[in-house]
């Protein structure tokens, strides 16, 4: 980007400055040329005026006069003619031995110096030609000194000055009429009188009232042109010098592409070298951030190489130490978790099985004694069973966790389940001291589901419910039908979960007791999940806790109710 930066100021620096130097090259000519032509104008006004001195002289007779005038004119090829003229306007003498061909101009022409000057034209030689008229006032001689210049010369200046090849000059006049040209398939527009009010320079020197140069940049039938132009002061003429702009800014062209050349090579050389160095110092930033990613991803086996030995070398080691570190750190976290897991396992099961196993253990001993008896024999019986089933159920409850029972799904009232579930759960609510209440929604409402899954979540939420509920309080079992949704609610006004326990809530052997596994509501979810349900919770630490179900409704019933 910089080097972009500095080519194309440096392009435009170099355009600027050499197309300025060829302007001002330009001008230059066009102030050369307008002194040259402002010295001939002035020097025939000059001329003009000294013979008017040397006719103002006393005592001259007219053939003296006549002699003068002949001189002159032999003199100064620039006058074809000279002539006095009396106050009427007739010719008195003249050096033309013809009839005089000169009048005075009229009082509203140009002015050089005193002298009247009038419009140029063309002679029958079709050489340029104006009249120039200069008061005399001796007393003696009164009237005017009219004499005829031939501007052949002019021609012939304007024709040698040359801009290169196709550059030419030309004159306007004060009155915008083209006096000469040096370009040859122009001459015939000054034959023509043509106007040049119109053109560029001359409209834009009319716009400015102090400077006597201008310059543009302009399109005609030629093509694209620079034009400048000078004024003559004096005269109130115009020089103006016209190049083809393929030609006045050749050289400048020829150097920008140079530059452009020379920029795309220094830039092709730059992106060559800073790419090879630029992959050696971005190579390893980049196996860097493939590690970094890998490390995330969870591949802790992932190194980086790094063969430099700067700052970049140091920080791939630095990586490298650091992967190791994490997989060591991870192996000793994995130990550690595992022995927690184990640990944990124990406990619950220490907890969950003693208690049965010590009253089978207990219930044998007495039988041992009371064999005879019975009632205890049927009291042994029914305490065994009882007891073999509570640790069949942690048994079921740690396969399930490794290993899901696969679910049958047929289309069963959530309503009715739920109502069984209650009747066989609100001995334990009684004993409990807590209050069991049903809010089923209006008709049945059916699910594809699993009537031993759902019993199983429906006792795990509702014993957590009792567990968590103090004495004298509310546990709430409804069904709601919303949309094409059944929502089933389990809400109790317990003690509440902490929010910081919320996220963890359903995950393997996480519990908010004191005691047990924690596989109850893990083992909800996976069951709710299989169904094709969602589970969630809300609580408020000190007002309850609201266990919620969502199933899609079925339109699907059972076969022996479709069958009626």
């Amino acid at each position: 980007m910089p080097l972009l930066a500095y080519g194309a100021v440096s392009m435009y620096s170099l355009r600027n400055g050499a197309q300025e130097t060829v302007v001002q090259g330009n001008l230059n000519v066009a102030r050369q040329v307008s002194e040259q032509i402002d010295l001939y104008v002035t020097g025939s006004v000059k001329i003009l005026k000294a013979v008017a001195a040397d006719l103002q002289q006393t005592a001259l007779a007219p053939w003296q006069q006549d002699r003068i005038l002949k001189n002159y004119v032999l003199e100064f090829p620039e006058f074809r003619e000279l002539t006095l003229v009396d106050e009427n306007g007739r010719p008195t003498i003249t050096s033309r031995l013809g009839k005089p061909s000169v009048t005075v101009p009229s009082a509203d022409s140009a002015k050089i110096d005193g002298v009247l000057m009038s419009r140029f034209s063309v002679d029958n030689d079709l050489l340029p030609t104006a009249v120039l008229a200069v008061r005399l006032s001796d007393g003696q001689n009164q009237g005017w000194l009219v004499g005829r210049v031939n501007l052949e010369e002019l021609w012939r200046m304007v024709d040698r000055i040359r801009v290169g090849d196709k550059g030419y000059a030309s004159v306007v006049t004060a009155e915008g009429q083209l006096l000469a040209h040096g370009d040859p398939d122009e001459k015939s527009r000054v034959a023509r009188g043509d106007k040049m009010s119109a053109h560029p320079l001359i409209q834009l020197l009319n716009t400015r009232k102090t400077d006597q140069t201008a310059s543009a940049e302009y399109a005609d039938a030629r093509g694209a042109i620079l034009g400048v132009a000078a004024t003559i002061p004096s005269l109130g003429w115009t020089v103006i010098v016209e190049q083809p702009q393929s030609e006045a800014f050749a050289i400048p062209i020829s150097l920008q592409k140079q530059l452009e050349i020379a920029i795309a090579l220094a830039l092709l050389a730059m992106l060559l070298v800073g790419y090879f160095w630029g992959r050696s110092f971005i190579n390893p930033i980049l196996a860097l951030t493939r590690g970094t990613r890998a490390l995330a991803a969870g591949r802790l086996d992932e190194r980086v190489l790094v063969a430099s030995t700067d700052e970049l070398g140091q920080l791939g080691d630095a990586f490298n130490n650091m992967a190791d570190r994490l997989v060591e750190l991870q192996d000793d976290v994995r130990k550690k978790e595992r022995q927690a897991v184990f640990g944990r396992v124990a406990v619950g099961l220490v907890h969950d099985l003693s208690h049965p196993i010590q009253n089978i253990g207990n219930s044998c001993k007495l039988i041992v004694k009371m064999f005879d008896d019975m009632e205890y024999r049927e009291s042994f019986k029914r305490t065994v069973e009882r007891e073999f089933e509570q640790v069949k159920r942690v048994l079921e409850d740690l396969r399930n966790l490794a290993k899901p029972k696969p679910l049958e799904k047929f289309p069963l009232d959530v309503s009715k389940a739920l109502h069984g579930v209650a009747e066989s759960m609100l001995a334990s609510a009684e004993n409990s001291g807590i209050s069991l209440e049903t809010e089923f929604a209006f008709g049945p409402l059916y699910i594809e589901g699993d009537l031993y899954a759902l019993n199983r979540i429906h006792r795990n939420l509702l014993t957590n419910a009792f567990q968590a509920t103090p004495p004298h309080g509310r546990v709430v079992i409804r069904t709601i039908r919303r949309n094409d949704e059944a929502i089933i609610e389990i809400a109790d006004s317990g003690s509440g979960i902490p929010p910081e326990r919320l996220g963890t809530i359903f995950d393997d052997f996480v519990t908010t007791k004191k005691q047990g596994l924690g596989l109850g509501l893990a083992l909800s979810k996976k069951f709710v999940e299989q169904l094709g349900g969602a589970i969630s919770v809300t609580s408020q630490v000190g007002l309850g806790t609201t266990f919620t179900l969502r199933f899609p409704i079925t339109k699907a019933r059972p076969s022996q109710l479709a069958a009626v």
